[in-house]
């Protein structure tokens, strides 16, 4: 079973650090570790790094709305993002950020690099401007009127609705998402990365078998539909690093995000004997380098960064591995029925190894979704890990515990079975490696089967029973807890807990190679429990604490200056000039009972709600599609502008407005009533 140690180095995709780590996040760091925990187990020299990516506009703004400086609410945001990954048995070497010195240092020299090859470009502009902020507006952050089709709310640069493209000039009332103002046009000289000239370059290494086929194919049509160079440069205000003899122009984000691979890893070098950055980024490195990356951001990784490696004189990645999202239930994660989890709040409720095994017994080497059934999920858990692997030791260790003074038989017997289960290990390796995780569990589980029924077939309950067959009882508890050492072996990267635990009872350190080296005769601990079944009221805890979360964090929201301007986006104007109480009081507030819900056919964002305010019904079009289901609302109590002028629209005439609050998306938040509220009633 000898092998070759290899030297790997395998990063995550940065978390971004201006908000909390959800399950969606998780599943890529989970995939990671598990892979990267396979390759210690089998001796390899395998070292795993990450960082936050810490620096662009959203974190300068979120920063400013929040009273405090970019390096605060970065700082405090890894300090949790490392909490939740270390409470997931997340294990990096190192978790760094890319606001760092390494990272800086790194970042301004492959810059040089580039600009001396002659892969940099110069030249002006014309952007779109907020006045009031004084900063340049990316297209994401200007929102306005599709001058095609006329859609509302949508962004800069495409409409939703009819996928037509544009400029953000080019829209119907575009406005700052930041201060609600109308850009204007202004010109700025910005730095752009030659990315054409490595068109020959990235057709070959994008189908050198460092991607996966679809990823390839994908890249292929943007290839065949040649390249563009790349804007690298961002105005000041910007939170991030200033480029090299360029005053008031920073590094965009993208740039510096991935080399903060490398200052990770620089970072740990600098603080480990032994180590050497140049050994695995290094241009002749006879390292291995992998990525593991959402599907989202593939361009950046596969086109940019290789490109940029390339020319800067470093290695380019053994392989970039990306995978699918996360649904749940089916469906796109959704905070306002509480499947938008976070991962504290899963730590909250459940052990961090039962999604760990969930995960793994879904994944794949594709790029395809990944679901969370909540259902499937606990009867999965309680079925596999604890009916069927614990199950084995929990049936069998007990005797040898209080029969046999905690000693296994030295009786050798099974052989055959036992060795199967070793040779096992060899596909088993292999599903691994190619981040099949799913097919390994599979693998696991028929084994685990078979030992069940090995087990049931001897009853070593009833021949522990007679002095004639006590020895009997022995060797099948003993040839069944070999049988368990195996399988835990093999789980040890996606349950690393629990088989510390198993190691403990068993006296036995589990490694790949030493999975051969038997049990018999052995002494063993006192067993104890290893893992309890979830129980369906745990998950309906998290999901009710996920929803509370939103519904505080909405409270929370209307209170602050960011709600402001965030509302403000909603209402699709600026926040209007201040009014007096007496005009404030005309508005009639009356409890509506939404009586029908509906999509509008062709509109994208709105809902047509049939309303009874007491004995009157009104129709009113709703701009809460994305947040809600129609069949969600049928029914509940709300809130309605009742004297609002009717307003005819392209679908039809709306005779008031419903109250929800929120950034947008998924997250808007119907006001809703408790049921002794009645119909008709004013509120004001």
């Amino acid at each position: 079973m000898a092998h070759s140690q290899r030297k790997i180095l395998v990063t995550s995709a940065l978390p971004y650090a201006n908000g909390p780590i959800h399950l969606g996040h998780m599943l890529e760091h989970i995939q990671t570790d598990i892979w990267v925990r396979f390759q210690k187990l089998r001796g390899h020299l395998c070292t795993a790094v990450c960082a936050d990516d810490a620096h662009g506009t959203a974190i300068m703004i979120k920063a400013n709305n929040n009273g405090i400086t970019s390096e605060e609410l970065i700082d405090g945001v890894r300090k949790e993002h490392m909490a939740d990954f270390n409470d997931f048995l997340i294990g990096y070497d190192n978790y760094h950020t890319t606001h760092s010195e390494e990272n800086k240092a790194l970042s301004s020299s492959i810059y040089k690099a580039l600009r001396e090859n002659g892969k940099i470009s110069v030249r002006s502009i014309v952007q779109a401007y907020d006045p009031e902020k004084e900063m340049f507006l990316a297209d994401r952050f200007i929102k306005g009127t599709c001058p095609k089709c006329k859609a509302e709310d949508q962004y800069g640069d495409n409409c939703e609705v009819c996928s037509a493209t544009y400029t953000p000039m080019e829209m119907i009332d575009p406005r700052s998402v930041y201060s609600g103002a109308t850009p204007v046009e202004k010109e700025s000289e910005h730095y752009f990365f030659k990315l054409p000239d490595f068109q020959e370059f990235l057709a070959k290494w994008t189908r050198s078998g460092t991607l996966q086929d679809q990823v390839a194919n994908k890249l292929s049509e943007w290839l065949d539909s040649g390249l563009q160079e790349w804007d690298i440069s961002r105005d000041a205000p910007y939170f991030g690093f200033e480029i090299p003899d360029a005053p008031g122009k920073y590094f965009y984000v993208w740039l510096d995000a991935p080399i903060g691979y490398m200052a990770s890893f620089k970072n740990l070098c600098d603080r480990t004997e032994g180590l050497e950055f140049d050994d695995y980024w290094g241009k002749d490195s006879d390292a291995e380098l992998y990525h593991f990356i959402g599907k989202d951001i593939i361009n950046f990784h596969a086109l940019f960064w290789p490109a940029m490696l390339h020319s800067a004189g470093y290695r380019t990645p053994t392989g970039v591995n990306a995978h699918g999202y996360v649904t749940v239930n089916g469906t796109k994660m959704s905070k306002s029925r509480g499947t938008f989890i976070m991962a504290r709040t899963y730590l909250n409720h459940l052990d961090p190894q039962y999604i760990r095994y969930y995960f793994a017994a879904k994944l794949n080497n594709s790029i395809d979704d990944i679901d969370l059934n909540l259902e499937d999920f606990v009867q999965r858990v309680n079925s596999d890990v604890v009916g069927k692997i614990v199950n084995i030791a929990s049936r069998t260790a007990s005797f040898i515990n209080k029969k046999f003074d905690n000693t296994l038989s030295t009786d050798i017997v099974e052989m055959e079975m036992i060795q199967s289960f070793i040779d096992a290990g060899d596909v088993i390796a292999n599903f691994f490696e190619q981040r099949e995780y799913g097919k390994a569990i599979r693998e696991i589980m028929r084994l685990a089967d078979i030992a069940n029924t090995y087990i049931a077939d001897q009853a070593p309950w009833v021949l522990a029973k007679n002095e004639e067959t006590l020895s009997k009882a022995q060797e099948v508890c003993t040839v069944a807890l070999n049988l368990f050492s195996i399988l835990m072996t093999y789980l040890k990267p996606v349950m690393p807990n629990l088989v510390t635990d198993t190691e403990v009872f068993l006296n036995k350190e589990l490694t790949w190679d030493n999975r051969s080296e038997l049990l018999f005769g052995k002494n063993v601990n006192k067993f104890s429990p290893l893992m309890g079944r979830i129980d369906a009221k745990q998950i309906e805890a998290m999901i009710e604490e996920s929803k509370e979360a939103v519904a505080e964090a909405a409270k929370e929201t209307t209170t602050t200056a960011e709600a402001v301007e965030e509302i403000s986006e909603l209402s699709k104007e600026p926040i209007a000039a201040e009014i007096d109480f007496d005009a404030f009081a005309k508005v009639d507030l009356r409890v509506a009972l939404i009586v029908k819900a509906e999509h509008v056919p062709k509109a994208n964002k709105l809902l047509k709600l049939t309303l009874d305010i007491g004995g009157e019904t009104r129709t009113v079009f709703s701009g809460i599609k994305s947040a809600y289901k129609p069949e969600d609302l049928e029914g509940k109590l709300t809130v309605m502008v009742a004297n609002l002028a009717p307003r005819k629209m392209k679908f039809g005439l709306s005779e008031g407005m419903v109250l929800a609050a929120g950034p947008g998306g998924e997250e808007i938040y119907l006001m809703e009533l408790h049921d002794g509220a009645k119909p008709g009633q004013r509120i004001m």
